[in-house]
């Protein structure tokens, strides 16, 4: 890896799906599309209607279905480029095109094995495992889950992408960009800290997220301390650096994990911090996370607060992060084919599985959820 035009094959893959969270596409939207997110909690209506506000600040459109197609565009851009013939397929787990859509896609296509690329870079139960399940339940409610797989079209997953050179370096070109207009617009960059920042989750599935490897945040501190010394030798100066959160939800009694950005941000202005940057290391696209919790809700506390602030932008389709995906798809098309690979990583971590252990990232430590889950060592398929 990087393969040629002239190496590179999909095989045994026929399609590929690309994987995501969804949004809602109009304000008439917002209130489904949450009782999707959130089913099986007896949320009522009326406090969905409260969390749709951002959507509605936003006119009721989340930013995320557009940035899914231009991934997909680029990404079929990319396997032409290399020679391939790998249709491409959008499916979401919260909104169309949902799941099921994206199966019936795939059967109209012929496809009898597709490979599946989240947009999530890191391991966790909402990262990873709650993506298999859909993909396992979907198949079940429409009679194609056999007890070792599926009997309709088969799937494999791309690992976990986050110590991938393609994801860290579409980072380190953003953070430096950043830091370039942090000096346009007045800033110093020689005493800014950048804040990385990522969603936040409930401890119990943060504990949950680290069976048999590193937990979720020690895959984003591995990124972090990546992408801060690639900053700091192409600057020329030391970068000082933290981990922030953003987006937590569930009852204030639920342990989530901190310090959330706009309480760091209030906390180090009051230690005389002036300049910042601000990277949203946890996600893959300018999604709802983003263009609310950062450029809406942290850049204001940051203007309070008298800070000269700037948000990097995600990888979003950067050719670095898309071609580095292509390179992960072929990486996984030569393990199903029983080749020898070497997988491509920086950093500490080692690669994490592409087929899983079937207690990896579960919703709570110790508490199996009872539901299958697609590409692990007990449902290989």
């Amino acid at each position: 890896m990087p393969m040629t035009p002239e190496s590179a094959v999909a095989g045994p893959y026929d399609a590929l799906l690309l994987y995501s969270f969804g949004g809602p596409n109009a304000p008439e939207d917002v209130v489904p599309f949450l009782r999707n997110v959130t089913a099986g909690k007896g949320i009522p209506d009326a406090r969905l209607e409260e969390v749709g506000e951002h959507y509605y600040g936003f006119g009721g459109k989340s930013p995320i279905n557009e940035q899914n197609l231009a991934l997909k565009a680029a990404l079929e851009a990319e396997i032409a480029k290399r020679g391939l013939d790998l249709p491409v397929v959008w499916g979401n787990r919260n909104w169309a095109p949902y799941t099921t859509d994206a199966i019936d896609e795939l059967e109209r296509l012929g496809a009898r094995r597709a490979v599946a690329l989240v947009t999530s870079a890191y391991s966790s139960y909402s990262g990873c495992r709650q993506y298999r399940e859909d993909l396992a339940l979907t198949l079940d409610e429409r009679g194609q889950l056999g007890p070792d797989g599926s009997t309709g079209v088969q799937f494999d997953k791309v690992r976990s992408y986050f110590n991938h050179p393609g994801f860290v370096q579409a980072n380190v070109e953003a953070v430096l960009e950043a830091f370039e207009e942090l000096e346009r617009q007045g800033g110093n960059p020689a005493v800014a800290k950048l804040v990385f920042v990522t969603h936040s989750i409930p401890d119990t599935m943060e504990a949950a997220s680290g069976v048999g490897h590193a937990t979720y945040s020690d895959q984003h501190m591995d990124v972090a301390t990546l992408v801060a010394d690639a900053v700091a030798e192409a600057r020329g100066h030391a970068v000082t650096w933290e981990l922030a959160y953003c987006s937590r939800s569930g009852p204030p009694s639920q342990p989530w994990l901190e310090p959330d950005v706009n309480d760091l941000l209030t906390e180090r202005a009051g230690q005389g911090l002036t300049d910042v940057v601000l990277s949203p290391i946890g996600f893959v696209s300018d999604h709802m996370e983003v263009v609310y919790d950062l450029d809406t809700e942290a850049l204001a506390t940051a203007a309070e607060l008298g800070m000269t602030a700037v948000r990097a932008a995600t990888v979003g389709t950067r050719p670095a992060f898309v071609s580095g995906l292509v390179d992960l798809i072929l990486e996984r098309a030569a393990l199903a084919r029983g080749e020898q690979v070497t997988e491509a990583v920086v950093g500490t971590l080692p690669a994490f599985p592409s087929v899983t252990p079937p207690d990896c990232c579960l919703r709570r430590d110790g508490e199996p959820s009872g539901i299958p889950a697609l590409c692990s060592k007990d449902m290989h398929r």
